[in-house]
């Protein structure tokens, strides 16, 4: 097919001429051939001989069904797919159209870039330095994440600055809430060092009241006071429309995209800590902040200042201590030291944590749980470190408390109990896991303590002295020291210079009320010459041989043990 000539080539050709350039030339210039030079001044020259061809060389395959039943469906109603309207043919026309799937596509597409409605339109913004910050939650979809092996329900919350791109990532339990949307911007504006003069979010109930339909939705106190206390003006975009908030749900995409990297480099999902966790999200979000450093740098010079303190970012209640050492907070126990009880504490409940206060001293800190399961109403927090020196001084009460299983530590712990009480009588392995918990708690031994129980109830030498001495429990005592001075031996001699040597030891007189003795009774005694130190040596007698004051010996009756059974009896960890 020929090269089709452009409109302007043959303008180009003819000023050409006009400036009285030969044929060769000014064609040269329009960049066509002489002989298309020559057709176009003898008036030949077909403008629309290049063009698309728009007629057809085969049969339309949708002859006699597009015009009068497809293309009314498709004005009936859009939204119709080229898939089901394939479907369609099959049902009413079996056999007919058997490939004309792809000519159905192309034909539907052609129609709706024609007579379809109007699409939205995304327009692209002017974003000012230091005017809009933006905050979202969300979570990562298809990644469990995982907490010393147990799965671990989280957000994350996202805050960004629109102009520069800053961004700030921050773990979140326990769902969307003020006390976490507090904390997460709170932490974010720290942490970049300003404040913006507005602040963008969706419509968060933690925000926002509801009120059905109502269009502009006041604040809630909360939230208004925190954006006053910020110098912030608080903005939102419409309820379901999320490319209204669009400068923060597209970044928080890469943002997940790049932890997701991150996870299948590191080659586990799984986390020893919560801190570790968010280290690995602070590396991704570093990341994405180095990308835009310059712009960065610009818009901090725009922010306002930060005030001096923060708004309180959690929410206060009261507790009093129970004589179990125990609160009661949202259907939830929890134990607190046992110095606490009767007590009343205030309480700052986090997101995350509860902080127990006595005045203005901080007195405990408790990892903060939720009722998760929906058949279940209430749940326990229960540790043992708090109640392990009550436990001791009554070892017993560990069989038969309720908190018995959520007092052992882990699940090595609770095969350790099994394992004592296999070996031992109850009140002995009571005694052992007791003693070993106040080990684990006092000296923060956990793991130590687990396996020298284990070690020794392999080996069935596991007794209370010897886990005592192990861990050499008393070596925190002050024991004094004692400082013992030898008198001089040489008193001794003089005494016994002074003593005469022909100085004999007087018989015992004997009393007049002394019986008579026996006749074929051993002396006590043996007498001595006068030489000896002593006069007498006593010679032991077995006690049961005679009575003193009576003619005649004791007779002891023969002992009978009793017949042990079959089965061996358990050890006793106190006899051992």
């Amino acid at each position: 097919m020929p090269r089709k000539i452009e409109t302007y080539q043959i303008r180009v050709y003819m000023n050409a001429r006009e400036l009285g350039l030969t044929q060769v030339e000014a064609a040269r210039i329009a960049e066509f051939s002489e002989r298309t030079g020559q057709r176009i001044e003898a008036g030949d020259h077909q403008p629309n001989r290049g063009r698309v061809r728009d007629w057809r060389s085969c049969p339309d395959p949708l002859a006699g069904v597009w015009e009068t039943e497809l293309e009314p469906m498709l004005k009936a109603t859009p939204a119709l797919q080229p898939m089901t309207l394939f479907e369609w043919l099959q049902e009413h026309y079996p056999g007919k159209y058997p490939q004309v799937l792809r000519t159905l596509q192309r034909r539907v597409a052609a129609w709706k870039a024609l007579h379809s409605n109007a699409k939205d339109v995304m327009f692209e913004l002017r974003h000012e330095p230091g005017m809009m910050g933006l905050s979202d939650f969300t979570e990562l979809k298809g990644i469990e994440i995982t907490i010393a092996g147990k799965p671990f329900e989280h957000l994350l919350y996202y805050y960004r600055l629109a102009y520069s791109g800053w961004q700030y990532a921050q773990i979140i339990q326990g769902g969307e809430s003020f006390i976490a949307l507090s904390e997460g911007l709170q932490n974010a504006l720290f942490a970049c060092g300003g404040v913006p003069k507005q602040h963008r979010t969706d419509s968060l109930s933690a925000a926002y009241r509801n009120m059905g339909d109502v269009r502009n939705k006041p604040l809630t106190r909360l939230y208004d006071e925190l954006c006053h206390h910020y110098r912030l003006q608080p903005t939102r975009n419409n309820t379901g429309i999320a490319h209204e908030n669009g400068a923060i749900e597209s970044p928080h995409g890469h943002l997940k995209n790049r932890i997701k990297q991150a996870l299948l480099l590191r080659g586990s999902n799984n986390f020893a800590t919560i801190a570790e966790y968010q280290e690995l999200i602070n590396g991704a979000i570093d990341k994405l902040n180095a990308q835009h450093t310059a712009k960065i740098e610009e818009e901090k010079q725009y922010l306002q200042p930060l005030p001096k303190h923060r708004v309180a970012d959690y929410e206060v209640l009261t507790a009093a201590v129970s004589c179990r050492s125990t609160i009661d907070v949202r259907c939830v126990l929890y134990t607190v030291p046992a110095r606490l009880i009767g007590r009343q504490l205030e309480l700052r409940l986090h997101h995350d944590r509860i902080l127990g206060f006595l005045g203005n001293q901080q007195v405990v800190e408790l990892p903060r749980l939720r009722v998760t399961d929906s058949e279940k109403r209430r749940t326990r927090c229960i540790n043992y470190r708090h109640v392990a020196e009550g436990l001791r001084r009554k070892p017993r009460a560990f069989l038969y408390c309720t908190w018995q299983h959520e007092l052992l530590p882990n699940d090595t712990w609770r095969d350790l109990w099994q394992q004592l009480k296999a070996q031992f009588d109850l009140d002995s392995a009571a005694v052992l896991m007791v003693e070993a918990l106040y080990i684990a708690a006092t000296q923060d031994k956990e793991v130590a303590v687990a396996d020298y129980l284990q070690t020794q109830l392999e080996a069935a030498t596991l007794t209370l002295v010897g886990l005592r001495r192990y861990f050499q429990l008393f070596n925190d005592l002050n024991l004094p020291t004692l400082t013992i001075a030898q008198h001089d031996l040489s008193n001794y001699d003089q005494l016994l210079r002074n003593t005469p040597s022909h100085h004999a030891v007087s018989e015992p007189q004997p009393s007049p009320q002394t019986p008579a003795p026996v006749s074929y009774a051993d002396p006590l005694g043996e007498r001595r010459t006068a030489s000896d130190a002593r006069g007498m040596v006593l010679r032991s007698v077995f006690a049961g041989s005679v009575r003193v004051g009576s003619a005649t010996p004791l007779e002891c009756p023969p002992t009978t043990r009793p017949l042990r059974g079959s089965t061996a009896k358990r050890k006793n960890g106190f006899q051992l």
